[in-house]
């Protein structure tokens, strides 16, 4: 049974510290602040992200360097057989590319998994990868289990204003002046490869309702269980822990049989276009 690492990035929400308690490697994504390069969680903290995006600085994201991922490949390859390797989804950045290019030089050692997840889903993928790892699957195993199961999974946002949307060029000013001023909290998808609107709401109460009804929805159209009982249930946010603490209690009700399993912080790649005040309802099938 060969030895395999298990590497992702922060997009993944998995904190350095976490990364160091599952025995996993997180690559720190990079963010451009007014032209300072700064890493997510290396100098970067949640608190600092969103004092700089509430204060209008130009922040842009990109992904780590080439000589960042095979630096951080050379080096697990000298205590580990093989590497399942898990960056964001390919539809939302050309990181994954990149690392599927770069593996090619590998002789098959380094798996690269395009399993279109980002955020907390991506985090429950890296979680199933590190057990599946621990049962004897080889990279190949996993990668391919991963990318056959990489659409079980849905996540929900609602979205507290539609400035950084705007300022992103994903709505027109137009819109986004409109939405304003009619107060709407736009409720917004990530389900595959891209961030996409869903719903409409004129309030927060009603958007939390949506985005469980649209879980309901799922887990006895898409899953085929209604209960959840075989779902992982998470709550995420943008800045405002206690709001989706409040919010983990209401969908917690609304699942019995599912346990909420984390309430996690969105990763600052998604932040930066949604903004601070954002809620979020995701699942994902748990490991079968």
């Amino acid at each position: 049974m060969g030895k395999i690492a298990v590497v992702t990035d922060s997009n993944s929400g998995i904190t350095q510290e976490q990364a160091r308690e599952y025995g996993i490697n997180v690559l720190p994504m990079p963010f451009f602040i007014n032209g300072e390069t700064f890493f997510e969680d290396i100098d970067l903290t949640q608190e600092q992200f969103y004092e700089k995006l509430e204060g209008n600085a130009e922040i842009s994201t990109s992904m780590p360097a080439v000589g960042s991922v095979t630096d951080l490949w050379d080096k697990l390859l000298e205590e580990y057989d093989e590497i399942v390797h898990i960056p964001m989804s390919s539809g939302l950045s050309s990181s994954c590319e990149t690392a599927m290019m770069l593996s090619q030089d590998y002789d098959g050692k380094v798996q690269v998994v395009n399993n279109q997840r980002i955020s907390v889903t991506q985090k429950q993928s890296v979680m199933d990868a590190a057990v599946l790892a621990e049962q004897g699957k080889s990279a190949a195993e996993i990668k391919n289990y991963l990318e056959e199961t990489k659409y079980d999974s849905s996540i929900y946002i609602m979205v507290d204003t539609l400035a950084y949307l705007k300022k992103g060029g994903r709505i027109t000013p137009a819109a986004a002046a409109l939405g304003t001023l009619l107060k709407l909290k736009p409720v917004l998808q990530i389900q595959g490869e891209k961030l996409d609107a869903f719903a409409k709401a004129r309030t927060v109460k009603q958007a939390k309702n949506i985005m469980i009804e649209a879980v309901k929805n799922d887990f006895s159209k898409r899953f085929k269980d209604e209960t959840g009982e075989n779902m992982h249930l998470y709550i995420a946010y943008t800045k405002d822990r206690e709001t989706a603490m409040e919010f983990k209690a209401q969908v917690q009700e609304a699942f019995p049989q599912a346990e909420v399993t984390t309430v996690d912080p969105l990763s600052l790649s998604v932040a930066c276009h949604i903004g601070p005040g954002a809620l979020a309802v995701a699942c994902a099938k748990k490991l079968s």
